[in-house]
């Protein structure tokens, strides 16, 4: 995802990319910050997002995959690209707000556009604001197109209930952690062929984000997963349950899958003590996007995906996917 700017100065200026080391890590956080408070009209744009941290986690996830954009050799932007087998996305994409509107943005698309052709991957997304004309136009020259809305949402957790089935790969042995991983790219790749949600889940467990909510189904598959973030320090923040990335079994039963996997969610939330459940969702994924308002889900930020090549990919109206490429 890529700050939408204002008009600012023109022309370029002379800018260097390379890997983001560790040492950038706070300044690129803080550009992060500003860029997206700026944009947003944020009273103290430095502490915009609170104790949630999109960098250091994504950058801890895949260092390689992790980029700056220098002047005169100081940090003056930062872009990630993440891959999820045949899936690639990338983002945050941030640019100090003094320096927008001066090519840099471009600059950083490059190396995340190189990864992915290492990665080989096959379809490729990103999450921007859909009041963005500059961006779209921008992404489109990379072959991105803008398709559905997607909703960023939240509920207050108002309680659980007992979840048959579930089971954490945090508390799964080393061993069993191999075999989980396998069901769930069996599991993902129902969904999306080759669709691969490895990285995120072990991740979130190295890192100590959140977990990786398993419902097991009647027989050796699995029903459903969701990869949670939870409280501050991930990408969820403080009193927050993110679902960054929820899917179910595909088949004629895949709606009451989705209804248990959002049971679960909740019971997570409230397990870990935080009152907001939030999570993304694909406007193209009809009766998911339905299931959720009636639960309570309300919309507090809306953007568009833009992808590469011009297809639904798993945004359509039979997918019961949670997720929102930011």
């Amino acid at each position: 995802m890529i700050t939408p700017t204002e008009e600012r100065k023109s022309g370029t200026v002379p800018v260097s990319v390379r890997p983001l080391g560790e040492a950038d890590l706070d300044q690129a956080d803080e550009i992060f910050r500003v860029a997206f408070g700026t944009f947003l009209g944020a009273p103290e744009p430095k502490t915009f997002f609170g104790t949630a941290d999109y960098v250091r986690t994504r950058w801890a996830a895949d260092p390689q995959a992790a980029f700056a954009a220098t002047v005169e050799g100081e940090v003056v932007a930062s872009n990630f690209a993440v891959n999820w087998g045949s899936v690639g996305y990338f983002g945050p994409l941030t640019v100090r707000p003094d320096l927008w509107d001066r090519g840099i943005g471009t600059r950083l698309m490059e190396p995340v556009m190189d990864c992915f052709g290492t990665w080989e991957n096959r379809y490729l997304g990103l999450f921007t604001f859909s009041n963005s004309p500059k961006h779209l136009e921008l992404y489109r020259r990379y072959g991105f197109w803008p398709r559905f809305l997607t909703a960023i949402m939240k509920k207050q957790v108002a309680g659980s209930v007992e979840v048959p089935g579930r089971v954490l790969y945090g508390e799964l042995p080393a061993a069993e952690q191999v075999d989980a991983l396998s069901l769930c790219r069996t599991l993902t790749g129902a969904v999306f062929e080759g669709l691969s949600l490895e990285r995120e889940i072990v991740a979130a467990h190295a890192q100590g984000l959140g977990d990786t909510i398993l419902l097991q189904g009647a027989g050796s598959e699995l029903d459903a997963l969701a990869v949670c973030h939870c409280g501050a320090g991930s990408e969820a923040g403080e009193d927050v349950c993110f679902v960054k990335f929820g899917a179910v079994r595909p088949g004629p039963e895949a709606a009451d899958r989705f209804e248990r996997l959002l049971n679960a969610c909740e019971r997570l939330a409230a397990e870990r003590g935080l009152g907001q459940l939030d999570a993304g969702m694909n406007l193209a994924r009809q009766d998911a996007y339905r299931r959720m308002v009636d639960r309570g889900f309300r919309t507090w930020l809306q953007g568009v995906t833009m992808h590469r090549p011009n297809e639904p990919g798993y945004s359509h109206p039979d997918a019961y996917v949670i997720d929102d490429w930011r």
